[in-house]
C-alpha cells in the first residue's frame, strides 16, 4: 500500500501563554490573530508516507518570526522485522498539540514523516527527502542504517536528535544527539544485573551488523560482575519461528549449570515470536529465567505471552526512562488522549514512543533557546554545540551534548545519558524492580577499554 495523506490544523494564539511538553508554562507564547498569509503557508503538513517521504512544503524550511519550522521523524512501519509505527504517529500528534498551543515559540511545527522500511534503500531515501524538504531537524527517529542517512545529514548540516540509540553512530556523530543510551547502556547494565543472579547466559540476537554489537555490550556488563561472557545465538531478524535458537539456548544454560542460566532474547519485534518457542522448548526444563530490554519487551508483549502464566513472568527488563505508570509521564499521556486518542500506534508504554516524546522536548527547548532569531539547522546545532541543557522533567538527566563526555575517551562521545532502569515482571505487571537508576559508565568504559 502505498500513498499520501494530507492533513492542516488551525494554528492557535493563547493569551494565557502554552504550556510546554513537559507540562511547564512555554516561554513566550504569543497572541493575536494569524494572519491568512501565514496560516497557509504555515499549516501543519501530516504528511504520513508509505514510500520514501512526502510532498515538498513550499516555504516550511524555519525561519524568523512566524515562520514554520519543519522536521521529520521516520521510523519502519509494515515490515517483517521491528516495526516502529508509534514514533511517527506521535511526532504528529505533538504536532497537532503544539500548533494548537501557540507552535514552538510562536512558530508552527510542521512535521513530515517517512517509512524507513528497515533497509538501507529507502533509510537514505528518507534523508535525502529531509533535506528536500528543508527539514531544520530530524527528531525521535529509528533506522539500523546510518552509513545510508547519516552521511547524508551531515552532509546538508541536519542535526538528528533523539534517535532510537540503535546504531554505534548515533554516539559518535557530531550532528546526532541522542537522549538515551541505546544498546550499550541497555545491555550493560542488564548484564551487571544478570551476573549476580544467573548461571550460564545465553544472548539470542538478529544476524545483522547491528545485532553484531550486542554479544560485546552484555559481556561488558557480566564481566563487571565477575561472570563469564554469554553464549551468542544469532537468528534470522524477520523469522516465523526460533525453536532451534530456543533448543540451544536452553542447552546452554542448563547443560552442566550448578546454578539456572538466563535466556537474553533482543530481537525488537521478533521477540514475542521467540517466546513462543521458548516456551514450547523449555516445557521440560524448568527454572530457566529470561531477561531483556525495551524495545524487544514492554507490558504489550507480557501481556500477549499469557501474563502471570507466561514465560516473561519474573523476567527482568532494562529500559532507559521510568515505568509508564509514573507520574512524569502526564504530559506525554496528556497530548496522546487529546491528539492521538484514536491511533493505536501511539502506545505511551513503547520506548520508542518515550523516546519521541523526550526529543520533541528537545527540539522545543532549543528552538526557545534561539528567542526571534531564524531557526535553521545551523542555529539548532549551534544551540546544542554551545552547551544549552536541557530538562526533561526527571524522564532522564539533564542533557547536554559536548565532546568532552565521560565516554569520549572509549569512542562514545555523545553518550551523555548512561543511566538505566530495571523493571522485572510481578504477577503480570512491569513494575520498578529498584527504585534508583543504574549509571552504566564505569561498565562501559572498563568493557570498551578492555
Amino acid at each position: 500500500m502505498t500513498g499520501r495523506r494530507r492533513t492542516r490544523s488551525t494554528f492557535l494564539r493563547d493569551r494565557s501563554g502554552p504550556r510546554g511538553p513537559l507540562g511547564r508554562p512555554g516561554r513566550s507564547g504569543r497572541s493575536g490573530r494569524v494572519r491568512s498569509g501565514t496560516l497557509a503557508a504555515g499549516a501543519l503538513l501530516a504528511c504520513v508516507s508509505l514510500t520514501a517521504g512526502c510532498g515538498v512544503v513550499p516555504g516550511a524550511t524555519g525561519g524568523g518570526g512566524d515562520a514554520p519550522v519543519t522536521v521529520m521523524t521516520w521510523a519502519p512501519e509494515e515490515t517483517g522485522a521491528t516495526n516502529k509505527p508509534g514514533m511517527p504517529a506521535l511526532a504528529l500528534a505533538y504536532a497537532r498539540w503544539v500548533n494548537a498551543h501557540g507552535g514552538l515559540n510562536g512558530r508552527p511545527l510542521n512535521v513530515l514523516t517517512c517509512n524507513e522500511r528497515n533497509d538501507n534503500v529507502s533509510a537514505a531515501k528518507c534523508a535525502r527527502r529531509a533535506v528536500e524538504e528543508g527539514a531544520v531537524a530530524v527528531v525521535g527517529s529509528y533506522s539500523q542504517y546510518p552509513d545510508s542517512f547519516m552521511t547524508v545529514l551531515e552532509g546538508a548540516g541536519i542535526p538528528y536528535i533523539g534517535g532510537y540509540g540503535v546504531t554505534g553512530a548515533e554516539f559518535t556523530s557530531p550532528l546526532s544527539y541522542p537522549v538515551n543510551g541505546g544498546q550499550p547502556t541497555l545491555l550493560a547494565g542488564l548484564g551487571d544485573v544478570l551476573a549476580r543472579d544467573c548461571g550460564p547466559v545465553a544472548l539470542i540476537r538478529p544476524d545483522t551488523l547491528a545485532g553484531d554489537r550486542l554479544p560485546a555490550l552484555l559481556d561488558s556488563g557480566l564481566t563487571s560482575g565477575g561472570h563469564g561472557p554469554a553464549h551468542d545465538e544469532r537468528a534470522a531478524e524477520d523469522a516465523t519461528a526460533y525453536d532451534h535458537q530456543a533448543e540451544q539456548a536452553l542447552r546452554r544454560t542448563t547443560d552442566g549449570a550448578r546454578r539456572p542460566g538466563c535466556v537474553v532474547p533482543v530481537l525488537g519485534d521478533r521477540t514475542v515470536t521467540f517466546m513462543d518457542s521458548f516456551r514450547r522448548a523449555g516445557r521440560d526444563r524448568p527454572g530457566v529465567r529470561t531477561a531483556t530490554v525495551l524495545g524487544s519487551a514492554d507490558q504489550t508483549a507480557v501481556n500477549a505471552s499469557g501474563g502471570a502464566s507466561g514465560p516473561y513472568e519474573g523476567s527482568y527488563i532494562a529500559g532507559w526512562y521510568p515505568v509508564v505508570s509514573d507520574p512524569r509521564w502526564e504530559g506525554m499521556k496528556r497530548v496522546i488522549r487529546e491528539q492521538a486518542f484514536g491511533d493505536n500506534a501511539v502506545d505511551p508504554a513503547d520506548a520508542g514512543v518515550q523516546t519521541t516524546w523526550i526529543a520533541y522536548s528537545v527540539l522545543r527547548e532549543a528552538v526557545e533557546s534561539l528567542g526571534g532569531g531564524e531557526v535553521t539547522a545551523h542555529a539548532l546545532t549551534r544551540a546544542l554545540n554551545d552547551g544549552l541543557k536541557i530538562d526533561t522533567g526527571g524522564l532522564t538527566p539533564t542533557l547536554r551534548w559536548r565532546f568532552q563526555e565521560r565516554l569520549a575517551a572509549v569512542g562514545l562521545p555523545r553518550l551523555v545519558n548512561t543511566e538505566v532502569t530495571l523493571q522485572v515482571v510481578r504477577e503480570g505487571k512491569l513494575v520498578s524492580a529498584r527504585a534508583e537508576t543504574l549509571d552504566t559508565t564505569a561498565i562501559l568504559r572498563d568493557g570498551y577499554a578492555g
